[in-house]
């Protein structure tokens, strides 16, 4: 799908303002409301619009500790891997899991917990019970930094 002017507008208001109706957004990008439509419902037909969702605080919800975790696995075999991953899947601590290169580990997992001792029952009980996982190497999150989910969508980052 070729990408315009208007269809990136879309994607950056979109990310930013799941919410809008369609009337606002038309009129911000400068569109009547149906062919605004149209090209909305294009992008999440073409797969470039993947959800809508609503954004929690995880510290009003009392997950009050963030780690990232660095794992390591005995094989490097699909199976084992597809292990892993269905296994990580049925966890609703792990916010992410990335397949990584250039570590020590060959994966990383972003989690949400409450306290230390919630931490730690999802490490022990859980995570290292998973067939395969042979290291574990744990960094606490002090402060978010940069928190975004928005990608550049601008046609400048696009070339």
């Amino acid at each position: 799908m070729k990408l315009d002017r208007y269809d990136l507008q879309i994607l950056d208001i979109l990310q930013h303002e799941g919410r809008i109706n369609n009337q606002d957004l038309a009129d911000r990008i400068g569109l009547s409301a149906s062919p605004c439509l149209r090209r909305v419902r294009a992008l999440e037909d073409a797969g470039l619009i993947l959800a809508y969702r609503a954004m929690l605080d995880a510290r009003k919800l009392g997950l009050t500790l963030m780690a990232l975790i660095h794992i390591s696995m005995d094989k490097h075999t699909p199976e084992r891997f597809a292990n892993f991953e269905a296994g990580i899947l049925l966890l609703p601590e792990v916010l992410e899991c990335l397949l990584i290169t250039g570590q020590d580990a060959d994966y990383q997992l972003k989690v949400a917990v409450r306290d230390m001792d919630h931490y730690q029952s999802l490490l022990l009980n859980q995570i290292t019970r998973i067939e395969g996982v042979t290291g574990v190497h744990s960094s606490f999150v002090l402060r978010k930094v940069v928190d975004k989910t928005a990608l550049s969508v601008h046609s400048s980052t696009l070339l």
